[in-house]
């Protein structure tokens, strides 16, 4: 039985780790949000989220689109490479509705893995 459950595991939950991914990424972006990711030494993906208040003003609607971001990478985790995943959210994703961000992030880990393998 394959697990859908988001542990700590697949966290990404210091500023090291986060800082890490900064250094050398690989990624795959669209308008409204980037993801940057680098190989990891576990065996399996972790995902770290950045949502500026720069870009949404309010906190619900921050927990929104993470919220979103973090179901999508719940339910695609054993389709993505052991990688260390930032998700950097820009303009404009406020606009979106939640099917619309959430086919776009699934777009984005596709491209993400055929970058990452190819």
């Amino acid at each position: 039985m394959t697990s859908y459950t988001f542990t700590r595991e697949l966290r990404l939950l210091t500023p090291a780790q986060f800082k890490s991914v900064f250094s050398n990424p690989v990624k795959a972006s669209s308008a409204e949000i980037t993801l940057l990711a680098i190989p990891n030494t576990e065996n399996h993906p972790r995902l770290g989220l950045t949502v500026a208040k720069r870009y949404v003003k309010r906190a619900n609607q921050r927990n929104r689109i993470k919220r979103v971001i973090r179901d999508s990478f719940r339910l695609h985790q054993h389709d993505i490479p052991a990688l260390d995943i930032v998700v950097l959210v820009r303009n404009g994703v406020l606009e979106m509705e939640n099917a619309e961000l959430k086919k776009l992030i699934e777009k984005l880990w596709r491209k993400l893995s055929r970058r990452y393998n190819g």
